[in-house]
């Protein structure tokens, strides 16, 4: 056994003596730190994406057509013009009655003017021998009948505007825009066909209004309330946070599932989201409480198990193994071998040696955000002893 564990022991001085003479590797390091964790069970649901049959508002000829199946369109795009001669020629004939209207109606004021001239200048004759009792009563009649005669203009006059603004509407639906955001997936009307009210145009699926619909299983509901915010994780590993918006009181039978609607900003994501797109959410199934977490690119593992190169007072990276817990997003619980605060690789790491002298930012700082290039982080580092 002495003969084997000189050999060893040689070997142990040399590589660290080794390791003691090789140049700083560059590394990217991030921090241990402790925070409330909730355990979660992965559901996969999908998302829901709102889709609306855009439809004619007017009667009239498709004239020309804007959007094809497979456009992106803004809110407020042109999709289709009608043939809006008709409606032209209909809101002119609008204006005209409108004016006339309102020459009736400006008729009809000074008529009543008129008589009401006339009525007080037979009143003011009342104290006098030339006042005549039937022709007062024949001009307050008259000043009666004029004030009918103008709520009557006024009456036409303002039937006249709506008409007229009716008309005004119609042109402008001759003119389809796109009422939100979309994705055109259906187009049904096409150049010279006659389309009347109701009849549909395209079909636009609204890209700024997503969320998640997940079949929850029924013990897990006591863990979501409106609000309840948890992780949701697309194919590709892209991750964000989603939020509890509904829990429908609606229970199927057969799989003792709820149907819970989560809503999102997905815009933040930067990707093609498509509905019935699969995603998994990260259920809640217990309390919160509090761990020491490490970040899951910092953790290798060795004949020994999980272990992680933790920076010591000499930026010298010291390999630890550690026991690990349940993972949280993309860190690990430890169970045990790292408390807040420790510094760990968490790039460059596959290369390091025991007791290497390292390089690297303060977490947050210029090589974490940008990452080490990788031929520093990933290249063998020179072996002194070799040489």
């Amino acid at each position: 056994m002495v003969k084997h564990a000189i050999p060893f022991l040689a070997v142990l001085f040399f590589a660290a003596a080794a390791s003691a003479q090789q140049p700083p590797a560059k590394v990217v390091v991030d921090e241990v730190v402790s925070a409330p964790i909730v355990q979660s069970t992965p559901v996969l649901g999908r998302v829901v994406a709102r889709d609306s049959v855009i439809a004619s508002q007017v009667d009239g000829v498709v004239q020309s057509v804007h959007a094809v199946i497979g456009d992106r369109v803004e809110s407020g795009a042109v999709l289709i013009e009608l043939d809006s001669a008709r409606l032209q020629a209909d809101e002119v004939l609008r204006q005209s009655e409108l004016e006339v209207a309102r020459a009736n109606s400006n008729a009809a004021r000074a008529d009543l003017n008129l008589r009401r001239q006339a009525f007080e200048r037979i009143q003011n004759l009342r104290d006098s021998s030339a006042f005549s009792q039937a022709q007062f009563e024949d001009a307050a009649q008259e000043v009666r009948r004029a004030e009918s005669l103008l709520n009557v203009s006024i009456a036409r006059e303002r039937s006249a505007e709506a008409d007229l603004g009716v008309a005004q509407l119609d042109l402008q639906d001759a003119t389809v825009q796109a009422p939100f955001d979309g994705v055109v997936i259906e187009r049904m009307a096409h150049v010279g066909e006659y389309l009347r009210v109701g009849d549909p145009i395209v079909t636009l699926i609204n890209t700024g209004d997503l969320e998640f619909e997940a079949q929850v299983p029924a013990r897990r509901i006591l863990g979501l309330s409106d609000g309840t915010e948890l992780g949701a994780v697309f194919e590709n590993g892209s991750r964000t946070t989603a939020m509890v918006r509904a829990v429908l009181p609606i229970e199927n039978t057969s799989s003792r599932t709820r149907t819970v609607r989560f809503s999102a900003d997905l815009a933040e994501l930067g990707l093609e989201i498509a509905g019935n797109q699969s995603v998994t959410l990260e259920i809640p199934i217990g309390a919160a409480r509090d761990a020491v977490t490490v970040h899951k690119d910092a953790v290798t593992q060795g004949p020994a198990g999980s272990m992680v190169f933790v920076i010591g007072e000499e930026n010298n990276a010291q390999p630890r193994p550690i026991m690990l817990g349940s993972a949280v997003g993309e860190r690990f619980e430890v169970v045990d071998g790292l408390a807040p605060g420790d510094l760990v690789v968490v790039r460059g790491n596959e290369r390091l040696r025991p007791g290497q002298t390292v390089a690297f930012d303060p977490p947050g700082g210029a090589e974490a955000d940008a990452g080490v290039p990788a031929d520093e982080a990933d290249a063998p580092q020179e072996d002194s002893a070799d040489s």
